[in-house]
């Protein structure tokens, strides 16, 4: 028998406030790094683990890309916030520590990069709970921002999300601007900075022998990342980025995200910003508006 879902939409938050971004910017871009590493290849295909050339792409985020990522941040001294699974902190600690180092905000993003399943919710539970933990130890933070690996999420996870702390989620795609979330039980939950999938760079860069697809170069890359930043600054929205050091921080890939920021930091009026600084920002508009 087909479900029968009742004509709701699916998500309850009031529609995105309208404010100011700080400065007088007229938009806001959100560089956000998933560091998924092996948890990529091995978190929802544990059969990969056999497969070391697969799992090799996840390889290239410790070996080369993360350090190349930093790099490039520190050329053109942008702040972003990188996601990372609690078992790439601890497999990957040596090239983890210098994100740190480099006073990036850390981000919670699962520990194994498992999908969320509502079918299996302590499952859920404990990947955010081991996430957590591996995080503290491996680097001695707590996140406060929180991106759903493979892209899921569902009510009880969302609330045990803001019962453990996590104060801002990025990974809905259901706005151009930050909002609230709403609770199953009706409470304010995390503050919402949504992703723009244009912006996932995993969708032209990256392709392997079990999932062949068409790889897409600079010509099709950076028009399609220009035009799109460019109507969403008009629109006064955030440009949110997820992107990947096993993607982004190939070489031609690395130069190709190094014109994009350039071409951005050039407009002069678009605030670049971590997770962290634009739900505090969001989180001060909203007490103005009390």
């Amino acid at each position: 028998m087909t479900p029968d879902f009742p004509p709701v939409p699916f998500n309850r938050a009031a529609p995105a406030p309208d404010f100011p971004w700080p400065n007088g910017a007229k938009s806001a871009l959100f560089i956000g790094f998933d560091v998924d590493a092996e948890t990529a290849w091995i978190g929802n295909t544990p059969a990969n683990a056999d497969r070391l050339v697969t799992v090799s792409h996840g390889g290239y985020d410790g070996r080369v890309g993360i350090a190349r990522i930093l790099m490039l941040l520190d050329e053109l001294a942008l702040p972003a916030t990188f996601f990372i699974p609690g078992w790439t902190a601890l497999a990957h600690l040596a090239a983890c520590e210098p994100i740190l180092a480099a006073g990036h905000e850390i981000g919670h993003h699962g520990y194994l990069h498992r999908r969320p399943d509502r079918g299996d919710i302590d499952a859920a539970r404990e990947e955010i709970d081991r996430g957590f933990e591996a995080l503290g130890q491996a680097l001695g933070v707590r996140p406060i921002g929180y991106r759903a690996p493979s892209g899921e999420n569902f009510p009880e996870l969302m609330s045990h999300l803001a019962a453990s702390g996590i104060r801002y989620s990025s990974s809905f795609r259901d706005d151009i601007r930050p909002y609230r979330h709403i609770l199953a039980d009706g409470g304010p939950g995390p503050v919402e900075i949504p992703v723009n999938f244009a912006f996932d760079d995993w969708n032209f860069g990256m392709s392997s022998r079990v999932d062949p697809r068409p790889l897409f170069g600079r010509d099709a890359i950076l028009p399609l990342w220009i035009d799109e930043f460019e109507a969403t600054h008009a629109w006064g929205g955030v440009t949110t980025m997820v992107l990947h050091p096993q993607v982004s921080g190939r070489p031609m890939r690395w130069h190709l995200l190094r014109d994009f920021l350039r071409y951005v930091q050039a407009k002069g009026d678009v605030w670049i910003a971590s997770g962290a600084e634009i739900t505090q920002h969001f989180e001060r508009m909203e007490r103005m508006a009390e």
